[in-house]
């Protein structure tokens, strides 16, 4: 199942401006940068106008590439309560958005904000592809084996926070929806798949995991290789880990945390003894080397799947170059048919339910 480019035209993205840590100065930025490049993307910058347009002017940019596109109701903050949020302000950021690629505005929608109220307005805009079940929020991790035709060091995990439970038949589908995204994104025609479980063995982990394995065991359009422990996440065993939201949520939050920890160490231990600064010194080429592979902005950002729109969800801490890059990565998929190539690897799933 070859992932080649189908549009000649701009490929147009809604971004959620005012979502985010840091607001209008990271994703207008983001926007301006990817205008001045030499295959830019169309933004629509959708939020605050007036706000939006002075931040813009003072940065440089294509007004040929960059749309601004008033939201009345301001944003749902970091904080809020996803629904209450959305109801209370329905001319909101991040609905205005969901709204201009439902209305066939724009062909994906980006947001750095609020992670459920992205789900929500997503899941209120857009239609699940058939055969899906639930949609899935994946996640890129950072792995020490490079993935793909072009040594992508990330691996892909989900669901990490759109579900709390899975059965087994939504585990498959996460399954179908995680291979065609690293199929198109990191240009791996055979992406491997792998269950998160308790041990490698067929029966090992409670009943869902256990039925799951059997499905995907039989299932032809994914590389399925089987139970993963732990242990080989960060290793990069596989390309695509499957799991509950619940689980993959602790996984990735502890895969973040590591991560920081080691670079808060690093960062202590040169500042306090000469024999540490010496040593870490040596070891300066190794550091960096692993600040890099764990820098996730320069993936900018991970996939909602399962509906018939693309959706990037950014990390809220994301600089102006993670938005930049999170664009860039909608534009892909978008160019790429993600949608397309999804419901194609669900086809079989959605033919043998038809025909029970």
């Amino acid at each position: 199942m070859s992932a080649t480019p189908k549009r000649s035209d701009p490929v147009r993205v809604a971004l959620d401006a005012m979502g985010g840590d840091h607001g209008l100065e990271s994703t207008v930025a983001g926007a301006a940068r990817l205008s001045l490049e030499a295959s830019p993307v169309r933004v629509l910058l959708v939020g605050d106008e007036p706000a939006i347009t002075a931040t813009l002017g003072g940065l440089s940019h294509d007004p040929d590439w960059i749309q601004v596109v008033h939201a009345a109701d301001g944003v749902v903050g970091m904080a809020d309560h996803p629904r209450a949020a959305l109801d209370r302000a329905p001319e909101c950021s991040i609905n205005v958005a969901a709204r201009l690629v439902q209305e066939g505005e724009a062909d994906a929608l980006v947001s750095a904000g609020n992670t459920g109220a992205t789900i929500l307005a997503s899941s209120d805009h857009f239609q699940r592809l058939p055969g899906v079940r639930r949609a899935a929020l994946a996640a890129v991790y950072p792995t020490e084996q490079r993935h793909g035709e072009r040594g992508d060091p990330f691996a892909l995990m989900l669901d990490v926070g759109a579900t709390l439970d899975a059965t087994a038949e939504e585990l498959v589908g996460f399954a179908v929806m995680g291979a065609a995204y690293a199929r198109i994104i990191s240009d791996n025609e055979h992406p491997k798949v792998a269950l998160l479980s308790n041990g490698t063995e067929a029966n090992k982990g409670p009943r869902h995991i256990v039925d799951a394995h059997a499905l995907l065991a039989n299932l032809s359009t994914v590389n399925f290789h089987g139970n993963i422990e732990g242990l080989d996440i960060p290793r990069g065993t596989v390309d695509v880990v499957v799991c509950s939201g619940f689980l993959g949520n602790v996984v990735l939050k502890m895969l973040e945390g590591v991560s920081e920890v080691v670079s808060d160490i690093a960062r202590d231990a040169y500042a306090r003894k000469f024999l540490w600064k010496l040593g870490l010194t040596m070891l300066s080429q190794g550091l960096q080397q692993l600040r890099r592979m764990t820098d996730w902005k320069q993936y900018g950002g991970a996939p909602l799947l399962g509906f018939d729109h693309v959706v990037i969800k950014a990390h809220g801490r994301s600089n102006s170059g993670a938005i930049r890059n999170a664009i860039k990565v909608a534009a892909k998929a978008v160019d790429r048919d993600l949608a397309e190539q999804i419901a194609r690897g669900l086809a079989p799933m959605v033919q043998g339910s038809s025909a029970e």
